[in-house]
């Protein structure tokens, strides 16, 4: 399994690659976004558009590539129309994954990844969750679960749970990818309040990253840190983290800003300058490095060429 491999890498401390953006780098390439469920079912007649971005970071290097799932959940399908679709949307997803893994030059080696979020509706015209259509904690586990057993029958190797802030939310989604019995890796999102101290994302309320990094398990995570946050917020967040977790760290930041249902590509990170993003969470102990929404394949680039100067410079 190309899993075990990967594992190994990361615990004799090597570097390991992630890929960059699915659903904003669909957008980039002209596919518009659902209202109601943003990236998810962009899925549905692009198949072949996800194979070509999946192996254009293969291209560049990444060792394990993510499927568009991140918002394929029935929480944001149902209110778009595509109840009916939960499955075959997250189903085709993984399978555009695995199709550029198995078809890209160097993909061998590239290990397939489904994203479960906890993400939920978001309040028309905002980029906020909306309050009004909170789903009850029973329904939230019932879609966390179904998504992540779809994630492991589709032939996901791994399961990547991203932007966790919500603690309640994190831990349903937590459990339901526990069970799968798949590798996990845990992604955390951060913010900082009118004070400029790092929280959690959370939005409509002041929570400390520690009620996020405290949900972490002493076994069964082999990787954890920051995403789907700025660039100035990852190495803080990564010490946050450390506090609490001994596995290996992951860094991948965003750039833009999110405004539902596109992301606005403005003030996106140059790739030379996330390059030196990279190369400083490296020699910090991170040892996963990728890019997320309105990143795409040129900061992949850098974190390749991040990997290697770090390498180098530890000859």
């Amino acid at each position: 399994m190309p899993y075990s491999k990967l594992k190994k890498r990361l615990d004799d401390g090597e570097v390991v690659i992630l890929d960059g953006a699915t659903g904003t780098e669909l957008q980039r390439r002209g596919i518009d976004m659902d209202p109601a469920a943003w990236c998810g079912v962009a899925t549905l007649g692009n198949d072949r558009l996800l194979s070509d971005i999946h192996r254009d970071y293969i291209a560049v290097g990444a060792e394990v590539i993510t499927a568009n799932t991140f918002a394929s959940s029935r929480l944001m399908l149902s209110g778009a129309g595509y109840g009916d679709q939960v499955a075959e949307i997250n189903r085709r997803a993984v399978e555009a994954a695995l199709h550029a893994r198995d078809t890209a030059p160097d993909g061998r080696a590239v290990v397939v990844a489904g994203s479960l979020s906890h993400m939920i509706p978001i309040a028309e015209g905002t980029a906020k969750s909306d309050l009004r259509k909170l789903p009850s904690d029973s329904q939230l586990s019932d879609a966390f679960h179904e998504v992540a057993q779809i994630l492991k029958a589709s032939g996901a190797e791994l399961i990547i749970l991203e932007m966790m802030y919500h603690p309640q939310r994190a831990k349903l989604a937590l459990e339901a990818a526990q069970a799968t019995g798949l590798p996990l890796w845990f992604g955390l999102s951060a913010r900082r309040d009118r004070k400029g101290r790092m929280i959690s994302f959370l939005q409509h309320e002041d929570l400390p990253l520690s009620a996020v990094t405290d949900l972490l398990p002493a076994a069964g995570v082999d990787a954890a840190g920051c995403m789907h946050s700025g660039a100035d917020l990852i190495a803080e967040a990564q010490a946050e983290t450390r506090k609490t977790f001994d596995g290996a760290l992951m860094a991948y930041p965003d750039g833009g800003y999110f405004e539902m249902p596109d992301w606005r590509f403005i003030d996106v990170i140059e790739p030379q300058r996330m390059e030196a993003f990279f190369l400083d969470w490296l020699h910090q102990g991170t040892r996963i490095i990728g890019a997320c929404c309105g990143l795409s394949v040129e900061h992949i680039q850098a974190a390749a060429r991040a990997r290697d100067r770090f390498v180098q410079s530890r000859a």
